[in-house]
């Protein structure tokens, strides 16, 4: 018989109840912990997946662009020169960016990958890009806006374009946007010099990069001001501007006393004193509109937004800088009146407003009432993204497949460049000096626009109003094809036209030119057949 308390008899029940309170408790915890939890940048995920697969879809859309080849061409000269010391042509003096960095980069990846290698290392640098458009657009004003600004940039043509094209531009946009998020992640701190030297080193090499990224290095440092100056006094947040500033210059001078007078020469004629196009402002305007329109609008309502409920604040002199950052590019190239590369410079100023343009979408949301409203708000904005992700896939597909398929000039070229030891004039010569292994030996090779000797030196340039894209010296040119000096010529009537024809009247003087192929082009590989490759050979006859 128990003779203990009745209170302690009712005790232990209660104690083992707690204990199987506690396994059980343990047992659901442990099955919590078991299973796979969603991380909470799931949306940037989803959205960097749809991005790779428009843009890869893209990497053997057609064969190498010309600045594609030149500068995978470029990369893997400056490896032979590296290695063992190989001399090289004068690539800083027309070289839109320092030739050391990116093409040596894209070289190796084109060594491993061929062309679709090359281009899925800008797919890297592009979703690159929008990982920091997500970290920088949500630290600034949350993550539904930085979800909308991220899906807005990935969806844009040129974005995808750019991810699936091996040029510098996708390394320049990654840097850039890289320089943006150390900015913006330095927050309110009262001594950010670190982050502000960090950022400063990115947009030096943004700049060398690209010659023309230099246009939104202004947008950069402002955003630092304008992120430093709500909780930081006005001189701490004009230190951070000065000092990104300060970096930059000092970074961008060493390297230009380093690189000499070839560097200056190919920034000051690729970019400060560029050569006049023949487009309308208007035909410029009109063509980065209709790639641009949807984030040029909702950026703009973002900025209005803000100014209507808190004028004059940092944060509206932030999303207002942002938003212009989009059309610097469109108003240079409008001074210029040239449409090229416009598509892809574009998507530098795109990337900053479509932070302000998040902004506008979040707003919008932010208003409706909270509860199911506000959801189904936000779900109609989602499903509209279906718009600009459409408008991108098309318009990308169009970029990618913009030049002639080069597949038949490279098969008949191939055999008679590498069975020749013979110079050779072609007409924009760097695809084939990409694709054939007679490229390697570049003193052999001539273009339209330049004669090059055996040694390697230059001569029969265009004039310097005509910038490095102008037509050669037509008298130089006749001169050495009537001395029988190229033993293959290649032209194809189509960016130095004039010089085309007046190089084949000098052709059919000398007979011992031939006419040995005619090969037809078409724009992309699909397309039509607008014009031709006429090839001749030096053939002398006793």
């Amino acid at each position: 018989m128990d003779y203990r308390p009745a209170t302690q008899q009712s005790a232990e029940p209660s104690v083992s109840a707690a204990a199987l309170i506690e396994r059980t408790a343990g047992s659901h915890r442990l099955r919590e912990t078991a299973r796979p939890r969603v991380p909470r940048s799931w949306p940037l995920l989803a959205i960097l997946a749809v991005q790779t697969l428009l843009s890869l879809r893209l990497i053997r859309a057609d064969t190498a662009f010309q600045d594609e080849a030149e500068y995978l061409w470029a990369g893997h000269l400056e490896w032979a020169h590296l290695l063992h010391g190989t001399p090289l042509p004068q690539f800083p003096a027309y070289f839109s960016g320092a030739p050391v960095l990116y093409p040596p980069v894209a070289a190796l990846a084109d060594s491993v990958g061929g062309l679709a290698g090359a281009r899925i290392l800008s797919l890297a640098f592009m979703l690159g890009a929008t990982a920091a458009l997500w970290a920088t657009a949500g630290r600034l004003f949350g993550r539904r806006a930085a979800f909308f600004a991220t899906a807005l940039f990935a969806a844009f043509g040129p974005t995808l374009h750019l991810g699936a094209f091996a040029t510098f531009d996708a390394m320049a946009v990654f840097f850039i946007a890289l320089a943006a998020w150390l900015v913006v992640r330095a927050g309110d701190q009262q001594d950010a010099t670190g982050w502000m030297v960090a950022a400063g080193v990115a947009l030096a090499l943004a700049d060398a990069i690209s010659y023309p990224t230099t246009l939104l290095d202004p947008v950069v440092i402002l955003l630092a001001l304008f992120v430093a100056f709500p909780t930081l006094r006005g001189k701490l947040a004009a230190a951070r501007a000065l000092t990104i500033l300060a970096i930059v210059a000092v970074l961008l001078t060493v390297a230009l006393l380093i690189g000499g007078s070839r560097y200056l020469h190919g920034i000051e004629t690729t970019t400060l004193a560029r050569a006049a196009g023949s487009d309308s402002p208007l035909t410029i305007v009109g063509s980065f509109w209709s790639w641009t329109a949807i984030i040029i609008v909702a950026a703009v309502c973002g900025v209005v937004v803000s100014w209507v409920t808190q004028p004059n604040s940092a944060q509206t002199w932030l999303l207002t800088t942002l938003a212009v950052a989009v059309v610097l590019v469109p108003a240079e190239q409008a001074s210029l009146h040239t449409t090229a590369s416009l598509n892809k410079h574009g998507a530098l100023g795109a990337w900053f407003a479509a932070i302000a343009a998040g902004y506008a979408v979040d707003r919008f949301v932010a208003a409706a009432p909270a509860g199911n409203k506000r959801t189904i708000t936000c779900g109609a904005c989602v499903v509209a993204l279906s718009f600009p992700v459409t408008l991108g896939f098309a318009q990308s597909w169009v970029f990618s497949t913009s030049w002639p398929n080069s597949s038949a000039f490279i098969a008949i070229l191939r055999p008679l460049a590498d069975n020749s030891t013979g110079q050779l004039l072609v007409e924009d010569p760097s695809i084939a000096e990409y694709y054939l292994p007679a490229g390697s030996r570049w003193m052999r090779w001539s273009s339209t626009r330049n004669i090059t000797l055996p040694s390697g030196a230059p001569t029969g340039g265009p004039s310097d109003k005509a910038g490095i894209v102008g037509p050669g010296n037509a008298g130089t040119f006749a001169l050495y094809i009537s001395e029988g000096y190229f033993s293959l010529i290649a032209l194809n009537f189509t960016d130095t036209t004039s010089l085309d024809h007046a190089l084949a009247a000098d052709i059919h003087r000398n007979r011992h030119y031939h006419t040995i192929e005619v090969v037809p082009y078409g724009l992309g590989p699909a397309g039509p057949t607008p014009g031709t490759w006429v090839i001749w050979q030096y053939q002398p006859r006793s």
